[in-house]
């Protein structure tokens, strides 16, 4: 299928969907976009025996995409950087003890903790398989998904100190959590039966480090060129240079492109480099043309999990594990998240019940399901992959629709 029809269906359903949601459903964007696509792949299953072709025309479309390929390759970058642009600076350098802990250590027991608990409850199901695969598992769901984070928390009322840990961790953390999928995949792959230190370290110093000294660089040289002049149009065109350029190079010198973007964003959009480098009419241009890059894609990636249903390979028992999986990947976060809040909370404020605030609104999304589909078949794809999309969907649902009366209850003043 063409490059220019795919874009074209996708944005016209994510025209429609979003009509749909802000006309009769009125929830938040992402969580209504994603419902509404649901809800219209289901519709399509239902009348598919009665008109196939458009139920078959769709498959064929979603089985061309490479939704790997797309979300970590191409979206992320320009999500990241629009996100991380409305970050508070101070806020996030404030917190950035706590956030390192929890991007990485934190990051790290998840992931060995929920690879532990799905080995014994895959047992339990019937359908035991290998630590190694349970383990990677456990890698490509730890990370909070910064696109759903983004998206939703703005209208959950989460106080500010604690919106800019947990967006803080989604921002850092899916590039850790990346690190660790593809170590753990690559020692899956050789057959090695071990994790060695010395691998995780080399590919923290050369992905992490390299990813973020990558993106001082792009800022860096961006804040520079938009200094020098007073053009909107131009400075506009210098940020959408800086992901795409930054992007590309990342990818050529194998550093991590989303950590790139995060650290590119945050200097661009730092106060103080809005205010020495930009015009008032410039920093208009700026943050509305980056508003509408992070809509647009944001509803297309929404629309894509939505339909990736077509393309799911169903068994009871994969659905059974996928509702299982929900709990112990929720008490493996709890867990997680114990050691950095006990240990920074009598040198930070934190909003009372942090732990289950956090624990609630660190949402999954589309990169857990960009890294399950990056299995190998051998590796259990398809049972990962529903366990995946069924945690996704619990995950932006679920907890996304409700996170915000939680704060209420628990935490109603800052």
């Amino acid at each position: 299928m063409e490059i220019f029809s795919i874009i074209t269906i996708l944005i016209v359903l994510s025209a429609l969907f979003g009509f749909i949601n802000e006309r009769f459903l009125k929830l938040p964007h992402s969580i209504g976009v994603m419902i509404i696509a649901i809800a219209f792949t289901a519709a399509l299953y239902l009348s598919s025996s009665i008109s196939p072709a458009l139920f078959n025309y769709l498959e064929e479309m979603m089985l061309s995409i490479d939704f790997e390929t797309v979300l970590l390759d191409i979206m992320l970058g320009f999500l990241l950087f629009a996100g991380s642009m409305h970050t508070n600076f101070d806020q996030l350098r404030v917190q950035r003890y706590p956030i390192l802990m929890f991007a990485t250590v934190g990051v790290l027991t998840s992931t060995f903790l929920i690879g532990f608990f799905m080995y014994y409850l895959l047992v339990l199901v019937g359908y035991p398989v290998a630590f190694m695969y349970c383990l990677l598992f456990g890698a490509l769901i730890s990370p909070t998904d910064p696109i759903a984070v983004l998206g939703i928390l703005k209208k959950a009322g989460v106080p500010k100190k604690l919106e800019t840990k947990i967006v803080g961790e989604s921002l850092f953390n899916d590039g850790v959590g990346v690190v660790i999928f593809l170590t753990i995949f690559q020692i899956a792959r050789s057959s090695q039966n071990e994790i060695h230190v010395g691998e995780i370290l080399e590919l923290f110093g050369v992905e992490v480090l390299g990813g973020i000294i990558l993106g001082l660089i792009v800022g860096y040289v961006s804040y520079r060129l938009m200094r020098s002049i007073d053009d909107y149009d131009v400075e506009v065109m210098i940020t959408l240079a800086a992901v795409m350029g930054g992007s590309l190079l990342a990818t050529k010198l194998h550093v991590s492109g989303p950590l790139a973007m995060v650290v590119a964003g945050l200097m661009v959009g730092n106060d103080k480099v809005r205010n020495s480098a930009m015009s008032e009419v410039t920093e208009q241009y700026v943050d509305k043309f980056w508003e509408l890059v992070d809509l647009l894609l944001n509803a297309i990636l929404f629309v894509l999990i939505g339909l990736e249903i077509l393309v799911l390979h169903y068994e009871s028992y994969f659905l059974i594990s996928g509702l299982l999986a929900i709990p112990v990947i929720l008490l493996a976060r709890y867990l997680s998240l114990m050691g950095p809040i006990r240990l920074f909370s009598k040198k930070l404020d934190f909003v009372p019940k942090t732990n289950l605030i956090m624990t609630w609104g660190g949402l999954r999304g589309g990169i857990s399901i960009a890294l399950a589909l990056s299995l190998a078949p051998h590796m259990e794809r398809d049972l990962f992959l529903m366990v995946t999309y069924v945690v996704v969907i619990f995950s932006i649902v679920g907890q996304g629709l409700t996170v915000g009366k939680l704060v209420k209850k628990v935490a109603p003043t800052e």
